[in-house]
């Protein structure tokens, strides 16, 4: 009979490593779907819709172009192009191509920028609530992630009183979102110039910036700290195409960065993954540098249903609702539960909330610990106006058993 345990001969790093619990909620409701259930998934920020027609069919003409070789490790240089004069015209942000990395993925340029950056012990400040995977990441490139919490009466955004008093010697880089996942809250310019006017005396620290929601947002206008000239050197900046043009299949993300961070995200991703997928990288270029209106319109969609969520999820007691500015959550407190029995369970925390959701009202959520906000629960709004509707009415009659 073997004994032998084999957990214990994998790796410290996949043992310490947590599951991304977004995916894990994603995967549950996915089996109970299976089983027969009507669940409602408002679980992963994917966008509903489908890829833009001019995108998909320069896909297809790339197939018929012959594209099916391997590509440059850092990208084509047309996407490469297409992508700094986006960055240009979008944000003032001066790159040429040499400074872009295109990758599979966001996930995988903010992991080679942590792989390029951090030695062991160096810590970088990760405002809170997070998207799930920043912990992780920064701790596999041995980074320290520290957390600086952005707080409900602020909008759940970080103010340069506080970050000034987070950065120590070993500070090397900060890493937040705008819009923010899981909040929707986005910075101001003025935010974020006295961020950036904290900053701009450490010259040890860089600044992550991940800009993934950008084009869906609610209010007039976006900044990126990237377009500060006196931080312009030390700004990493990290999008994808994933949220905006509704290709999360597609797998393409990039960074923007001073040359020599560029050149070592390049070493780093040849070694590991190679160039990203010809197909997409040939069909990004037609979602940067062609038809917006595609893009605009599903913004639309997601202002109409934000106001939608909202107004709904408002009329539930005990609930405290932020509006989110920009991406496509709705993040409540949901801590005046905690304590509460349907006679059968009582609610300890907000992960006991999100499985009493599921089960009670078949409606599929994650609880805000995966984003260091332990009163929280992220809902998406990614998703039809019926189904919004419905799982709001579930949720409102489960909430409504609690006592």
């Amino acid at each position: 009979m073997n004994t032998l345990n084999i957990t214990a001969l994998l790796s410290q790093r996949v043992n310490q490593m947590a599951e991304a619990e977004t995916l894990a909620m994603s995967k549950k409701t996915r089996e109970l779907a299976a089983q027969g259930y009507d669940i409602i998934n408002l679980t992963l920020g994917e966008p509903d819709f489908q890829t833009p027609a001019h995108i998909k069919d320069a896909a297809k003409k790339a197939l018929d172009e012959g594209f099916t070789y391997y590509p440059p490790v850092a990208g084509y240089p047309e996407l490469r192009k297409a992508i700094a004069e986006k960055l240009k015209h979008d944000n003032g942000i001066d790159w040429q191509s040499e400074n872009i990395v295109v990758s599979t993925g966001a996930k995988q340029s903010i992991a080679n920028v942590c792989m390029a950056l951090l030695n062991a012990g160096d810590e970088v400040i990760i405002f809170t609530p997070y998207w799930v995977s920043y912990r992780e990441i920064v701790k596999l490139a041995e980074g320290n992630p520290i957390f600086l919490a952005g707080t409900p009466e602020n909008d759940y955004k970080v103010t340069p009183e506080q970050l000034a008093k987070a950065i120590t010697p070993r500070t090397k880089a900060i890493l937040y979102s705008s819009p923010s996942n899981p909040t929707g809250a986005t910075y101001t310019q003025a935010e974020i110039e006295a961020l950036a006017a904290v900053l701009i005396p450490h010259e040890q620290v860089y600044v992550i910036a991940d800009e993934i929601y950008e084009h869906i947002l609610f209010e007039p206008s976006y900044f990126s700290i990237g377009s500060i000239s006196a931080l312009k050197e030390r700004v990493i900046t990290i999008n994808g195409f994933s949220k905006a043009y509704a290709m999360t299949g597609w797998r393409m993300g990039y960074s923007a960065s001073n040359k020599e961070i560029a050149q070592a995200c390049e070493k780093i991703q040849g070694q590991i993954t190679s160039g990203a997928c010809t197909i997409t990288q040939r069909a990004s270029i037609a979602a940067v540098a062609g038809d917006q209106a595609p893009t605009k319109e599903m913004c639309q969609a997601y202002l109409r249903r934000r106001d939608l969520m909202h107004s709904l999820m408002s009329e539930i007691p005990n609930l405290k609702i932020f509006k989110p500015q920009g991406a496509f959550y709705l993040f409540p407190d949901v801590s005046a539960y905690f304590g509460k029995s349907d006679g059968e369970q009582t609610i300890q925390n907000a992960n006991d909330l999100s499985m009493y959701l599921l089960y009670k009202a078949r409606v599929a959520s994650v609880a805000g610990s995966a984003f260091g906000a332990e009163n929280n629960i992220r809902f998406s709004f990614a998703t039809s106006d019926e189904k919004i509707v419905e799982a709001v009415k579930r949720i409102k009659e489960a909430l409504a058993m609690l006592k």
